[in-house]
């Protein structure tokens, strides 16, 4: 996944306290302020983890990140382990065996939590139909939802 030696300090921002979680609510976590560094990582294993065509990650300190509920983990491979919600399977973190550092799901951040990502990990893996993305867009539209979701 990431390499802390390319990781130039100037790519770290400070973050404000912040509290996230899963889409269900029964797990959300709270993280102390401090430096954080954002990321996404194409590799296949990052793809499968989220369901999605890479995923986006907030690198923090575990030791400022504070669980309330207990989170499901997998062991995605002999060095890294994937934190989800078991009640809804929401994708929350990935931990690489032994770190200090515990990388956070952009998804399960709150509205609001600077996210720009600085670096891109696993190009290999990168799908094809991402470079160059400039499609139209526009934004969701609800009708007569009945949403099961948390609130933020």
């Amino acid at each position: 996944m990431t390499d802390p030696a390319t990781e130039a300090p100037e790519d770290w921002c400070t973050l404000p306290a912040f509290s996230g979680g899963c889409q269900c609510g029964a797990l959300r976590y709270h993280v102390a302020a401090g430096p954080a560094f954002a990321s996404i990582c194409h590799c296949r294993m990052c793809q499968r983890a989220t369901g999605g065509p890479f995923a986006a990650l907030l690198k923090v300190a575990a030791a400022r990140l504070r669980w309330e509920g207990e989170p499901g983990v997998f062991a995605s491979s002999s060095l890294a382990e994937r934190g989800f919600c078991p009640a809804c399977g929401t994708p929350l973190f990935y931990r690489q065996k032994g770190s200090d550092w515990i990388e956070l799901t952009s998804g399960s951040l709150p509205p609001g939590v600077a996210f720009t990502p600085v670096r891109q990990w696993g190009l290999e893996g990168r799908q094809p139909w991402l470079a160059g993305l400039a499609i139209p867009g526009a934004p969701t539209t609800e009708r007569d939802v009945i949403s099961h979701q948390a609130p933020e």
